[in-house]
C-alpha cells in the first residue's frame, strides 16, 4: 500500500525533528549522541526512551542564558533523578507540582530551596513537607491554599515565599485539554472578577506567608509568541500598582511534532517577552517555566514490530510493542508524530501506515497517519521522534504492562537512567 500521505509523497525524515547530536552511521542507520540506537534496542530492549543528553543541557543553557536565575525547569514534562540532577547542573530551578515530584528533586540532590511548587489541590502533608524541607516558592492556587498555609505556619512551619496564580483571561491557541490562561479553567485566581486583587490583599495582609510575585500561566504547545505579549499586557496593568519584584510567565511554548511544524526558539520566546515587558514597562524580573521545550526533541522512542495488517481498500496497521501505555497523548490529544525506522534515516518513507499499540483498545493509536519505508518487515525496529515529554512521565500499567527504560546518550555512552519495570515491580504494592 503505497499511497501518498495526505496526497503527496512523504520522504525522508525531516532531521530538525532529531536530537541535537543525531548522525547517520555508515550503514545510514540513526546514531545519537554516538550510539547506534540499533544496538541500544538490541543491549535494552523496546520499548525504549532514548534521550540527547547533549541537546538536554544546551535547552537548559539557553534557557539560563535567557532568564537567569529565573529560568525554571517544568519537571512534568520529564522527571527523573538523572533529569533533575541535569537541570539543576545547568542552573536551572526546579517546577514540581506534588509531593512526589519533589520527593525526587529532592532525591537528586536538588536544594529545596531551588525548588518551586504548583498544584491547584495542594494537601497539607504536601504543603506541611514543602515547608518544613524550605521550597524557595510556593505558587498558591486558592484560598483554601492560603488556609491551609495559614494553619501549618500557625503550628510553627516556616513562613514561605508564595507567588499567587492568576488567570489573565488569554485564550491560546493550543487544545482544551491543555489551555489554562482563560477564565473558565481550574487554575488560579481570575484577574477579570476581581477574585486576583483580593487575594493580593490578603496575602499582603497575612504574617503566614512572604508575597514576592505573581504567576501566570496561558497553556501548553503554544506556537505563537505573541499569546504571551498578550498575557503580559493583562499583567501588566494588573502588577503595575503592586510592584513586586518577580513576574512569572510560566511555560507551554511550543515545540514542532510533524514535518511543517514551526515554533519560536527559548531564545526567540525571550526576546518577545523580553520585549514586550520593556514596551508594557514591566520592571519585575520576568521568569519562565519550560518543560516541553527542554524535552520533548531531545528523545525518540524506540519499538519493535510485531504485526503488519493489511486491510484491502482500507488502511495498513502496524502495531508495535509499546502503546498509549507509555505515550498517552495520540489518544488524549489527538496529538500527532512522525515514523521512520532508524536502520534507514534518510529512505523515502512511501508506505502510508497507521502505527497502533498492543492494548486492548481500538484508540491505541501511536501514529494515525505514519509513513514508513516500503520495506518495513516484522521485526523492524520502528521510531517515533520528539517523544522526550509527557510520554515517560504520563505512561502507565494499563493491561499490566511494564513501564520502558530510559537511555541518556552522550559521547559514544549509554546510560540506564530508568531500568524497565519488572512483574516483581508489578506486583509490589498488591497486597492481595
Amino acid at each position: 500500500m503505497t499511497e501518498p500521505r495526505h496526497g503527496r509523497p512523504a520522504g525522508p525524515l525531516p532531521r530538525h525533528l532529531l536530537p541535537d547530536t543525531a548522525t547517520i552511521g555508515d550503514a545510514g542507520q540513526l546514531v545519537i549522541g554516538g550510539c547506534d540506537t540499533l544496538e541500544l534496542a538490541a543491549e535494552f530492549g523496546t520499548p525504549l526512551f532514548v534521550y540527547d543528553e547533549a541537546h538536554l543541557r544546551a535547552r537548559c543553557r539557553e534557557a539560563v542564558v535567557a532568564f537567569g536565575t529565573h529560568a525554571t525547569y517544568a519537571s512534568k514534562a520529564f522527571l527523573c533523578r538523572a533529569m533533575a540532577r541535569l537541570a539543576h547542573d545547568e542552573g536551572m530551578a526546579i517546577d514540581v507540582a506534588t509531593g512526589g515530584e519533589l520527593a525526587v528533586a529532592l532525591a537528586a540532590g536538588v536544594p529545596a530551596s531551588r525548588t518551586h511548587l504548583h498544584g491547584n489541590n495542594k494537601s497539607a502533608a504536601e504543603l506541611h513537607t514543602a515547608l518544613e524541607a524550605g521550597v524557595g516558592r510556593i505558587i498558591v492556587d486558592s484560598d483554601d491554599e492560603l488556609d491551609r498555609i495559614e494553619a501549618l505556619v500557625a503550628t510553627g512551619a516556616p513562613v514561605p515565599q508564595i507567588l499567587l496564580r492568576v488567570t489573565p483571561g488569554v485564550k491560546a491557541e493550543t487544545h482544551e485539554f491543555v489551555a489554562t490562561g482563560h477564565d473558565d479553567t481550574k487554575f488560579g485566581f481570575t484577574v477579570s472578577t476581581g477574585v486576583a486583587e483580593r487575594a493580593v490583599a490578603r496575602a499582603r495582609a497575612s504574617d503566614a506567608v512572604d508575597l514576592v510575585g505573581i504567576h501566570a500561566h496561558i497553556g501548553s504547545q503554544v506556537f505563537d509568541a505573541g499569546s504571551f505579549a498578550k498575557a503580559l499586557s493583562v499583567l501588566a496593568d494588573f502588577t503595575a500598582p503592586l510592584d513586586l519584584p518577580e513576574l512569572v510567565i510560566g511555560g507551554g511554548l511550543g515545540v514542532p511534532y510533524v514535518e511543517g511544524e514551526a515554533a519560536p526558539t527559548i531564545t526567540e520566546w525571550a526576546a518577545e517577552l523580553k520585549a514586550a515587558a520593556a514596551r508594557l514597562g514591566i520592571t519585575a524580573a520576568i521568569g519562565v517555566e519550560p518543560g516541553r521545550a527542554i524535552t520533548a526533541a531531545a528523545a525518540i522512542t524506540l519499538y519493535t514490530v510485531g504485526t503488519i495488517k493489511p486491510l484491502e481498500g482500507i488502511r495498513t496497521y502496524v502495531a508495535v510493542d509499546g502503546g498509549m501505555s507509555d505515550n498517552p497523548r495520540p489518544v488524549l490529544y489527538g496529538s500527532g508524530y512522525e515514523t521512520f525506522l532508524p536502520r534507514a534515516v534518510d529512505a523515502p518513507r512511501p508506505r502510508r501506515v497507521r502505527v497502533v499499540g498492543k492494548h486492548c483498545e481500538s484508540g491505541d493509536i501511536l501514529v494515525r497517519d505514519g509513513a514508513v519505508p516500503d520495506d518495513l518487515a516484522v521485526g523492524d525496529v520502528l521510531a517515533t521522534p520528539v517523544t522526550g515529554a509527557y510520554g515517560h512521565v504520563m505512561g502507565s500499567n494499563y493491561n499490566k504492562v511494564l513501564r520502558p527504560p530510559v537511555v541518556f546518550v552522550a559521547d559514544g555512552d549509554a546510560r540506564l537512567v530508568v531500568r524497565r519495570e519488572t512483574v516483581e515491580d508489578l506486583l509490589a504494592t498488591d497486597v492481595g
